[in-house]
């Protein structure tokens, strides 16, 4: 399902809602559509445009900055779907260092790995196994937990809403 970027009413992203929420968000006048695609929903009484970004019509005080979960999703997105030790298309997650030997799973320990890479390593470390790391691992910054919770599927019409991170 295509995802809708809210912002707050002071035009910083506060998170990634499905088409559906934005539309009832906009319905019950809690937001705006600030971008619409070129789509409309119809109901029997009226015609919704479908937003691309929406704003909240009241200020919404975050108390905390966002951290984005470590997710497979999130992991892909954050590596571009690529295999940190050898840059072919990535169909795993691996951990840098093994969860067996007390690695946990953190944005710092789990990269995109490949299938070959990830059975060669198996339950070594890089160096013990002959890979090397393409990129130095680590959380999303600014704005790109945005990024990261949508695999790098974003509408061209955010860009002007995010930080590039």
């Amino acid at each position: 399902m295509a995802r809708v970027l809210v912002l707050n009413a002071s035009y910083e992203p506060l998170s990634v809602v499905t088409t559906r929420r934005a539309v009832v968000l906009v319905l019950n006048e809690k937001a705006s559509v600030v971008v619409g695609k070129d789509e409309v929903w119809a109901s029997e009484s009226e015609l919704v445009e479908v937003p691309s970004v929406v704003r909240l019509n009241r200020f919404v005080k975050v108390p905390y900055r966002r951290a984005a979960p470590v997710t497979r999703r999130a992991v892909f997105g954050r590596d571009g779907h690529r295999c940190q030790y050898c840059g072919a298309p990535a169909e795993s997650l691996d951990h840098i260092l093994p969860r067996s030997r007390g690695g946990d799973h953190t944005w710092e320990n789990v990269v995109a790995c490949c299938r070959p890479c990830n059975i060669s390593k198996g339950d070594r470390l890089p160096t013990e196994a002959g890979l090397r790391l393409n990129t130095t691992p680590g959380p999303p910054r600014g704005y790109a937990w945005i990024y990261a919770s949508t695999g790098y599927q974003v509408d061209p019409a955010w860009h002007p809403y995010l930080e590039v991170a």
